[in-house]
């Protein structure tokens, strides 16, 4: 039988919370790998739906969980879930950056180590964004949000952005995503500034 809650209490860092079924009755544990919707993360005061089972211990784990509303209090519907899909074309713009990087450097003759950088900050940033996915989902220690954005700061942003489409991880953080816009824009002008001091 399926249930219907609010979440009463959520720790996102950890990936896992409480919820407090409707009409009353004892709260479940419930984990962030218990959401079948990667799409988005849950968040205090999200109703769900879920089925109930016991773990080895007999307490109560909420499974099979998917959000009953949408963030705007609609109710949630499988043509509802696809469109909150993040649609905006990070993988796009990371792969055009680098390409485009590498294409003027060939033509401008600038220095083969400037989209080499990049390239290998990216790789970097991309395997910290996915170690920190994997901490969240299995209940570990999490890489500090200021690391992520250090790393784009110093030319690893086109590996973020891929990594955000790709791992479906801190693209929807609201906070975070103005934050690391400003970083983008810090490097690009770092990068013009740098560009501008190569002999022609």
């Amino acid at each position: 039988m399926r249930l219907q809650g609010k979440l009463s209490e959520w720790d996102d860092a950890r990936g896992f919370g409480f919820v407090q079924p409707n009409g009353g009755g004892d709260r479940c544990f419930v984990h962030i790998r218990a959401f079948a919707a990667r799409d988005r993360r849950p968040a205090l005061g999200d109703v769900i739906t879920y089925a109930v089972e016991r773990d080895a211990q007999g307490r109560r784990n909420a499974v099979q969980v998917r959000f009953a509303l949408q963030r705007g209090g609609a109710r949630n519907t499988p043509a509802a879930e696809r469109k909150g899909r993040d649609v905006f074309p990070r993988k796009t713009i990371a792969v055009l950056f680098l390409a485009g990087l590498a294409g003027l450097t060939a033509w401008m003759h600038w220095p083969m180590w400037l989209p080499a950088a990049y390239l290998g900050a990216s790789t970097v940033t991309f395997l910290f964004y996915w170690f920190d996915k994997s901490a969240a989902q299995h209940d570990q220690q999490r890489t500090p949000e200021k690391t992520l954005q250090l790393l784009a700061l110093f030319g690893g942003w086109p590996g973020a952005l891929f990594a955000q489409s790709v791992l479906r991880h801190k693209n929807r953080k609201a906070a975070f995503q103005q934050v690391f816009w400003v970083v983008v824009v810090i490097n690009l002008g770092a990068l013009a500034w740098l560009l501008h001091q190569i002999p022609r």
